[in-house]
């Protein structure tokens, strides 16, 4: 069975500018919802798979989250991603391959971001 569910990596600017060292010293959770992404790819009609600025990293993880706070570092392999926020998935007709996927779109897409700034 062929998935023809077209994968594109979005990015947003919305998060760029918004800090979360405080004072320099201590990171803090700046205000965070299903908006707040970097980069993003849409895996079904109401849900994505994120990438956002997290503690010095970058997490990855479902933008609807039933269970809060579920996500990983952009680090680890997009198979050990997926089983550790797959509960959030919601809709059951979103293939594992299908995010799987996502993921690795978005590993690739912030290492590209990295270099083209000359951070990667």
């Amino acid at each position: 069975m062929s998935d023809d569910f077209k994968l594109v990596v979005e990015q947003s600017t919305k998060v760029l500018g918004q800090r979360i060292l405080a004072g320099g010293a201590i990171e803090i959770t700046p205000p965070i919802d299903e908006d707040f992404w970097l980069l993003r790819v849409q895996v079904g009609h109401d849900q994505s798979v994120v990438l956002f600025p997290k503690f010095g990293t970058f997490g990855i993880g479902f933008a609807k989250e039933e269970d809060w706070n579920t996500n990983l570092p952009r680090s680890v392999s997009a198979q050990d991603i997926y089983a550790h926020i797959e509960h959030n998935k919601g809709n059951g007709d979103i293939p594992k391959e299908r995010c799987v996927r996502a993921i690795q779109m978005l590993q690739q897409g912030i290492q590209e971001l990295e270099e083209a700034s000359g951070r990667g």
